[in-house]
């Protein structure tokens, strides 16, 4: 007995050298029936881990971030994302839950824009102070699409890749375009998403990912304690539709000036025209100029010591404040979400771009690729 002891720890060493199972690795997502759509298509979920234990689930419907737990300074998991528990939730997802939003994320004027002479007209799906605008790809976007799925994995980190082929015209968007998103849990406590693109015809994309962040975990309480830097000297001013005036305006001496660290809360109530117009943080940031993937955040949780760094290679950066929250939207273990108890942080072009001929182009040719990269980093202190 002794010796087919020592045969068979030895058979299991050797499998793990084998398979380089080191203690703690986390296995690759295997999906997971989540529910089903009113056509009779089924839902699927992926549950990404880290060494760490830190906890990520995907869902091929909207290519969305269900939940992410990551710990705070006593070592605590928590949800640090507002959402749904359920499928039903997630087919009312109205504030854009966690999801991919595309063709293209923010506004566009008038739901209006001309490439090569030809005017296209989309939905105007949203109507800030009464004027109305194309927002997040439109009713039916990419937010509202069954995405493709697989399990990914690679040295340290676990995926998966979600893709779509969004057919000429849908949304009113010329050319067919075939888009693909991976998700990386790195054992480096960070969260990757990368973006890429194609299309047959020239067209418009702009992808953004739009979870909502509340870094203490309880999503009963506000965002306004969370400290916040922006990497970014301008920001674009809006008009009274939300939509930019065309200018880039310094944020030195203004409410929007987040260069050092402050409170979310510290001045969103000041006498700002434009924070009057938002509501509340609802601009884009221009960050610096840089190559590649660049630090365009830190968020800051004093309570919970967690601290969120943000990385993109995106010239703008949305910070939204979650001021049209109003506690209509019932979420996760049935809290409603109230006012300010959620923030975003949307890396992506300018938006109104395909009308702004001062602003990066957004335009995809035929045989070029759209990419966008992003990260979030979490530690604590």
């Amino acid at each position: 007995m002794k010796t087919q002891g020592r045969h068979l720890l030895a058979s299991l060493a050797l499998l793990a050298t084998l398979f380089e199972i080191t203690p703690g690795a986390a296995a690759a997502a295997e999906p997971a029936n989540y529910g089903t759509l009113p056509d009779g298509r089924i839902v699927k979920s992926y549950v990404l881990t880290n060494t760490h234990g830190l906890r990520a689930v995907l869902l091929d419907y909207g290519a969305t971030l269900q939940s992410l737990e990551v710990p705070d300074r006593a070592g605590r998991l928590a949800d640090v994302t507002l959402g749904y528990d359920t499928l039903p939730g997630w087919l009312g997802n109205t504030s854009y839950f966690g999801v991919m939003v595309g063709r293209y994320a923010n506004r566009i004027a008038g739901g209006k824009f001309t490439i090569d002479g030809k005017s296209y007209q989309l939905a105007t799906n949203n109507d800030p102070g009464g004027i109305p605008c194309h927002l997040h790809g439109g009713p039916e976007g990419f937010h509202r699409k069954l995405w493709a799925g697989r399990a990914r994995e690679r040295a340290g980190a676990r995926g998966v890749e979600f893709t779509y082929t969004s057919r000429d015209g849908e949304e009113g968007y010329p050319g067919t375009l075939t888009a693909k998103v991976t998700y990386w849990l790195t054992d480096q406590d960070e969260l990757a998403i990368e973006c890429e693109a194609t299309t047959d015809q020239r067209t418009v994309v702009n992808l953004a990912h739009h979870t909502y962040w509340n870094l203490t975990g309880d999503p009963k309480k506000p965002i306004l304690n969370h400290e916040l830097m922006l990497a970014a000297d301008t920001m674009l001013p809006v008009n009274a539709g939300l939509i930019p005036a065309g200018n880039l305006a310094p944020v030195d001496g203004t409410p929007f000036d987040f260069r050092a660290p402050r409170a979310i809360g510290s001045r969103i109530g000041a006498a700002d025209e434009q924070l009057k117009l938002g509501n509340g943080y609802d601009h884009c940031w221009v960050l610096r100029s840089g190559t590649g993937t660049r630090l365009a955040a830190r968020v800051h949780d004093p309570e919970s010591g967690r601290v969120m760094e943000f990385f993109t290679d995106q010239p703008g950066v949305q910070f939204y404040s979650g001021n049209f929250l109003d506690g209509t939207a019932k979420g996760k273990r049935g809290v409603a979400y109230a006012f300010r108890t959620g923030l975003c942080l949307e890396s992506e072009s300018y938006p109104d771009s395909p009308n702004q001929p001062a602003f990066p182009a957004a335009v995809l040719q035929p045989g070029a690729a759209y990419r966008h990269n992003m990260l979030w980093r979490f530690s604590t202190r």
